[in-house]
């Protein structure tokens, strides 16, 4: 049997992963004095309600090595195959901990796949992996029809402050400053190598909705993949962006909610799109 496992860096609600039969390892959310595991302790509405409530800048640590060796152990003693699709390496610690989880259990049926990527663009590859499995494929067939497809995922966002992510690590204080700057919106994305960087610097936020359907009308998403638009907490700003992207006449699957792991280094008020390009 074929089974998938993703951390919870990949935003799925826990009666979707229920209904795919996809297991997970969470991340760990530090606010205040006391960790929290991603989805077990701490599902994202009281995470937001704290981060409202409280302030301040909330830590990630990636999961143990322990949680995933249990799990791989299972794997191993069922004579499973396993598929994990993990966050971005150049975000967190994550993939490094299974890896070192697999090399302890010592099983070759065990496939890592670092998905370059975070939040839905998982969701996007876990959800494709369903589908060949349910067409019979082999576990190696869909290890590399994920990883082409990885190529193609894209993330665009704004968020209302560069703060949360520059204190978290994950944008250089030379990016950061830009969000100083008065009225520059920079529209963010995921490079090839799951670094967040600065693709575009608009002047306010209608530049950089404005910004992000240019940059789908150029890429053309592809309409056999959903088109995902995204919110953290509060959706003024992605209620925004989804009345440009409907002015262009590029359709909308549906509105996802990004969750604590990622919510923890992008803060509220943020709106982005996600999909897959030709």
């Amino acid at each position: 049997m074929i089974r998938f496992l993703v951390d919870t860096g990949s935003d799925y609600l826990p009666g979707e992963m229920r209904e795919k039969k996809i297991e997970f390892v969470p991340l760990q959310i530090c606010i205040g004095e006391r960790n929290y595991l991603d989805g077990v302790e701490l599902d994202r509405a009281e995470f937001y309600r704290m981060l409202m409530e409280k302030g301040g800048f909330p830590k990630t640590s990636q999961p143990s090595v322990a949680a995933f060796e249990e799990i791989f152990k299972d794997v191993k003693k069922k004579g499973d195959e396993m598929i994990c699709i993990l966050i971005s390496s150049t975000l967190s610690g994550t993939y490094q901990s299974a890896l070192m989880a697999k090399e302890m259990v010592d099983y070759d049926k065990i496939y890592l796949l670092d998905s370059m990527s975070a939040t839905y663009a998982i969701k996007i590859l876990t959800d494709y992996g369903c589908r060949l499995r349910e067409e019979k494929k082999s576990a190696r067939e869909i290890l590399e029809a994920l990883e082409t497809l990885k190529q193609k995922i894209h993330i665009e966002f704004i968020v209302d402050t560069l703060e949360y992510l520059y204190r978290g690590g994950r944008l250089s204080k030379t990016a950061a400053t830009i969000g100083t700057l008065a009225n520059i919106k920079p529209v963010l994305t995921l490079d090839a190598s799951g670094i967040i960087k600065v693709e575009e610097k608009s002047l306010g936020l209608s530049r950089a909705y404005k910004a992000i359907v240019h940059k789908l009308q150029r890429v053309h998403p592809d309409t056999g993949f959903p088109v995902y638009t995204l919110c953290s907490y509060g959706t003024e700003n992605t209620e925004n962006l989804e009345k440009a992207l409907k002015q262009a006449e590029i359709p909308i699957t549906g509105r996802l909610q990004i969750g604590a792991a990622v919510g923890t280094h992008i803060g509220p008020g943020a709106a982005g799109v996600i999909y897959v390009a030709q």
